[in-house]
């Protein structure tokens, strides 16, 4: 039998919000993915973001360059061969874009989300990934509550936790390679924040370790989004919801040629939150594996010395 991660319609959560979270909380707890259909992001909004991505990944590196991110690379262009996966030898084949949230003057978290780094070209590039982070504000927030809901939390239960999270939109490009090319895209690993929303991966190569041990392919229907549990609700929910490890594979010779784009969100908590075990995912069968309470920045921090962005 073929196995493989069920897409879900966010569409039905307006009807049966109960329902949609047992089969959004089950795809989490079975696979630590799920996939979106009906995600209400507006189609022609996607289609201008890869537009602008695309443009804006085939500049001159010099003018790349010009971007590029200071300590963290929280905000900004980071080239090529940069980010590695903790533990792995090799760096990821790839090169990105990283757009963090806008903060009023004088936010008490000013000194750690800096300002967005916006380029010249293409002249719509701020204009479309302001609308699309909020976007992904939105879809977020509903996901989260279909979550609570799993959890036996109030369905409001994350709206606190995650007000001004740190978080930050992504614009992948992994270059072609040759039909030769040896390894991978992207190395095997897990996501740092509390869940990620991923564009752009009908591209074959994204892959899953199963709980079997074996790796499986994750094949969204076009425009779908693919969701997954990041390190921090799997700690947060004391493993009942895993944090499931993830690469991108080289495609098959013939597509080695092409480029390969992807948007994820990575949805963070407030950089304040104390990420303490939820009580109820604490029993005699599952004792708590973190008695010791870590804020999300304290967290997040380890965690970008460990993959080489500090």
């Amino acid at each position: 039998m073929t196995v493989s991660v069920p897409p879900l319609s966010l569409a039905r959560q307006v009807a049966d919000p109960s329902a949609f979270a047992a089969d959004f909380g089950g795809s989490f707890q079975r696979f630590g993915f799920a996939i979106i259909a009906d995600h209400g992001i507006d189609a022609g909004l996607i289609a201008r973001a890869w537009a602008a991505t695309t443009t804006f990944f085939a500049l001159p590196l010099e003018e790349k360059m010009a971007y590029r991110a200071s300590k963290g690379g929280a905000r900004g262009y980071i080239p090529f061969g940069i980010e590695i996966a903790k533990g792995a030898t090799e760096n990821d084949l790839k090169e990105f874009w990283h757009i963090g949230r806008d903060l009023p003057p004088g936010h008490p978290y000013s000194d750690h989300m800096p300002p967005n780094v916006w380029p010249e070209k293409p002249a719509e590039f701020r204009a479309i990934f302001s609308e699309l982070f909020a976007e992904f504000d939105r879809v977020g927030a509903k996901l989260l509550s279909a979550i609570a809901l799993y959890l036996g939390l109030d369905r409001d239960w994350f709206v606190g936790p995650v007000h001004d999270g740190n978080s930050v939109l992504r614009l992948l490009h992994y270059p072609p390679v040759s039909a030769e090319a040896p390894g991978i895209r992207a190395g095997a690993h897990e996501d740092i924040n509390l869940i990620t929303l991923l564009l752009g991966a009908e591209e074959a190569g994204l892959q899953l370790l199963d709980r079997d041990g074996n790796w499986l392919s994750v094949d969204p229907p076009p425009g779908a989004l693919v969701v997954n549990v990041g390190d921090m609700l799997q700690r947060l929910t004391n493993h009942v919801l895993p944090s499931t490890t993830h690469r991108v594979i080289n495609p098959p010779p013939e597509r080695r040629g092409f480029s390969r784009y992807s948007m994820p969100f990575f949805l963070h908590l407030a950089s304040d939150f104390e990420i303490k075990t939820l009580p109820g995912c604490i029993s005699a069968e599952q004792p708590d594996r973190y008695p010791q309470p870590i804020t999300a920045d304290g967290y997040l921090q380890q965690r970008l010395k460990e993959i080489g962005l500090l």
